[in-house]
């Protein structure tokens, strides 16, 4: 499944936004557009028991929380499903939050014609 995702309404900055696309089955992220959130291109995803990790692409460390965000769960996620979002930061006393919240949900298992992840699709 993939999912498209916008994160916004960050409290330090309310006009700072990304839109994600989420790979449920290989567990990859990448950045579709984005404003005032500095975010690399891709990554991988941790499922963990509070949400879902969004990491940088080495995988070592963890950029976002998306608490309630269940990856890979019967019924779930949803389209119109929100919830919180923690920037996971070296300064964790302050974290920056804001709200994601599903787009869209793909379910079609279709390769596509030109994607990052495309040399992964030869697996499926």
């Amino acid at each position: 499944m993939r999912i498209t995702l916008h994160l916004d309404t960050f409290d330090t900055d309310p006009r700072a936004y990304a839109i994600l696309w989420l790979d449920d089955g290989l567990l990859k992220w990448s950045r579709e557009a984005h404003g005032g959130l500095t975010l690399p291109e891709w990554g991988p995803l941790r499922a963990e028991p509070s949400g879902t990790l969004i990491c940088e692409p080495s995988g070592t460390r963890p950029l976002f929380l998306l608490e309630g965000l269940q990856l890979g769960t019967q019924g779930g996620p949803f389209e119109g499903e929100l919830g919180l979002v923690r920037q996971c930061t070296p300064d964790s006393s302050n974290p920056t939050s804001g709200h994601w919240h599903v787009q869209f949900l793909d379910n079609e298992n279709v390769a596509p014609e030109c994607g990052l992840f495309a040399d992964d699709w030869s697996a499926r």
